[in-house]
């Protein structure tokens, strides 16, 4: 295993541009803390973000994971790159001529996946606890380490996201072409969806219990949105007459479904790279 990783590491510590994103990305990251600084001026009404319970434990791990997976595109385009310049440069041929089996090969792609993931996830566990510990109103352990299923769901989506990534770069071999068809496949979705929730059934819980079983759909309901957690929107729609039910939760099915989906990505990737002629 450490052998592929090692393999891996030397084909991206020269790439220029993967090295950019990659610290793009965590550099945003860290940018979430400047969201702390921020103090609007309304007239007589000031108030700063940090203010507003955004950096309380333990709503701090949803909040962050929400915003960091956001940001997911630009390891998104260092997975797709990865994959491409494999063909362009015909180091995919070469690490076949040298030994490297095929299954090695996507297992080394699925571990560098993982990789990416997983520090991402520590990386943003560490700047959360940060930030938290600089502006929580709660520094309680017991409150501190609630709601950490967030960070394994944060991990479980990027994995997924990159492993469908791995699988667009080498079905198209091109990556602009590979994160077009990205793009396309999520505008697909939305129209089944629509056409689920408008022409088929009619009623939306019908329809969004099938779109949760959509490959995109499962990873974008792992974390839902955090805003309308905060009390301050909570306050503001109860006095219009108005509550949010929403289940702000990760549930385990939901864990599994894009579980499976990543299995079926590497799959996928390997039975392709398989029958193809390199």
């Amino acid at each position: 295993m450490l052998r592929l990783l090692e393999i891996e590491y030397h084909k991206l510590r020269y790439s220029r541009s993967a090295k950019i994103l990659v610290f793009t990305y965590f550099i945003l990251i860290t940018f979430i803390a400047l969201i702390a600084s921020i103090e609007f001026n309304l007239g007589a009404i000031n108030f700063r973000v940090a203010d507003q319970g955004i950096f309380n434990f333990p709503y701090i791990w949803h909040f962050n994971s929400y915003i960091a997976a956001l940001l997911k595109l630009f390891l998104a385009i260092v997975i797709v790159s990865m994959m491409s310049n494999e063909y362009s440069n015909r180091t995919l041929k070469q690490n076949l001529i040298d030994g490297l089996s095929k299954k090695e090969f996507i297992a080394s792609k699925f571990l560098t996946v993982t990789v990416f993931s997983l520090i991402s996830t520590l990386f943003l566990f560490i700047v959360s606890l940060i930030l938290g510990l600089s502006f929580s109103d709660f520094t309680e352990a017991s409150i501190i380490f609630s709601d950490m299923e967030y960070m394994i769901a944060y991990f479980v989506k990027l994995t997924g996201f990159f492993a469908f990534c791995m699988f667009l770069g080498i079905l198209i071999k091109r990556s602009a072409f590979a994160l077009g068809f990205l793009f396309i496949w999520w505008i697909l979705e939305s129209i089944v969806y629509g056409v689920l929730k408008w022409q088929i059934f009619r009623d939306s819980e019908i329809a969004d219990n099938i779109a949760r079983f959509f490959p995109l759909e499962s990873m974008s309901n792992l974390i839902k949105e955090p805003f309308s957690r905060l009390s301050a929107v909570q306050t503001a729609a109860t006095q219009l007459g108005s509550e949010f039910d929403k289940d702000y939760g990760i549930h385990w099915d939901q864990l599994l479904i894009v579980i499976f989906w990543t299995a079926i990505f590497v799959f996928l990737s390997y039975s392709l790279l398989k029958k193809r002629d390199l």
